[in-house]
Parts: structure tokens; C-alpha cells; sequence
């Protein structure tokens, strides 16, 4: 990412790379549809982890339409959205530990069958975009929570498969529970890394209303 040199001319025309507005398209569409098919999924099912799932795909959407919307702005409004967005992220994590203890007062067996299922569709829908997005995962703090969301969603996936393998194995939930907790902690160690650096772009460009050139990082 590179900004303007010449501070006292007018902002330059925003130059986004094409790539990455069209990933972030196919993303917004593909966790839209997979929040329908794991709500509806996770209640049908009983499953903490899948209705996790489900929240942190309609929260991960609204993420890219954000991204989207300051795609072309300056650092310093996509800053801010990070910083939003690192929020966002922290209120899910918050919010699949209390489903979690809920999940435990209730007694609540899961059906595994249907978690399996839904977590290897997932798996794949997460995986997809995830490769689509790793050319650009050390962008400024905006990218790198887009980045961010698609890994932990595709992590989340694969311990939802083995929770899937538990509850079926043991007869109990409490495979459910510990991996909606670890989703939660995953969701809450991200929330911090995308919010400290947004706040440090911040810092470091209180007032800078400069359009950037985005273009996916490449190494050496």
C-alpha cells in the first residue's frame, strides 16, 4: 500500500486493485448464503457451534459490504472501518461464550449427522474464499480483517467437524461447547490484533483524508 506524496495537493484518484474488489464480492455472496444454511442448520440441529458458525458468516458478510462501501475512500476511513469491525468481531466472540453457557444449562445434544454436513459445506465455502484472499493478507488493518475472518471461519469449520466426530462418538454435547468456546477465544484473539493495528494507522494518520493505491502484497 502506498499513499500520497504530495500532501498539500488534492486527493489522487483511488486506484483498488480489480482483484480485490471482485473477491470481496464473492465473498459477501458466499457467507450470505451460508449464513441461511447454518441458522436454520444449527437450530434444526441443536448445535451451539454451528449457530456460532452461523452468526460469525451474517457477521463476516456485513464485513465485506463494509469494506466494500470504503474500499475506495482514504487510509484513514478504512482504518476506522477496521477498527469497526474489530469490535464486530469481539461482540461475536462475547456472544458464543454466552451461547456456549446456555447450551450447557439446557442440557442440549446435538445432532451430529447434521453438524458434520454442514461443517464440511462450510469448510468449503471458508476454504474458497480464504485462498482467494491470502495474496492480500498483510494490507492495512481493513484487508487484514477481511483476511482475518475467512481463516478463522475456515479454522472454525474444521473444529466443528471434530466436535461433529465427538458428540456422535460420546452420546454427550460437551464436544459442542468446548469448540463454540474455542471459536469464541479465536474470535476475541483476532478482535484484538485487527483493532490494535487499525488504532495504530490511526495514530499515525490522524488527519489524513488521502486516497491509498491498494494492491495485493507481494513478497521479496
Amino acid at each position: 500500500m502506498s499513499g500520497c506524496c504530495d500532501c498539500g495537493s488534492a486527493p489522487t484518484k483511488s486506484e483498488v486493485s480489480p482483484r480485490y474488489r471482485r473477491v470481496l464480492w464473492v465473498a459477501l455472496v458466499v457467507n450470505l448464503a451460508m449464513f441461511g444454511v447454518e441458522l436454520a442448520s444449527g437450530w434444526n440441529a441443536g448445535s451451539a457451534s454451528l449457530l456460532a458458525d452461523a452468526v460469525d458468516f451474517f457477521g463476516d458478510a456485513a464485513n465485506y459490504a463494509l469494506s466494500l462501501i470504503v474500499l475506495s475512500m482514504a487510509v484513514v476511513w478504512r482504518s476506522r472501518a477496521a477498527l469497526i469491525k474489530g469490535m464486530a468481531m469481539g461482540t461475536y466472540g462475547l456472544y458464543v461464550l454466552g451461547q456456549a453457557a446456555w447450551n450447557v444449562t439446557s442440557g442440549v445434544t446435538p445432532e451430529a449427522g447434521v453438524m458434520g454436513a454442514i461443517g464440511l459445506l462450510a469448510l468449503v465455502a471458508n476454504g474458497s474464499v480464504a485462498v482467494l484472499l491470502y495474496s492480500f493478507r498483510d494490507g492495512d488493518a481493513n484487508m487484514r480483517s477481511v483476511w482475518l475472518c475467512s481463516r478463522n471461519d475456515a479454522i472454525g469449520n474444521v473444529a466443528v467437524m471434530l466436535a461433529a466426530a465427538g458428540v456422535l462418538g460420546l452420546g454427550q454435547g460437551w464436544p459442542d461447547i468446548v469448540v463454540a468456546v474455542g471459536m469464541a477465544g479465536l474470535g476475541l484473539s483476532a478482535a484484538f490484533s485487527v483493532i490494535r493495528q487499525a488504532r495504530a494507522e490511526l495514530k499515525a494518520n490522524p488527519g489524513n483524508t488521502h486516497r491509498a493505491v491498494l494492491q495485493p502484497h507481494r513478497p521479496g
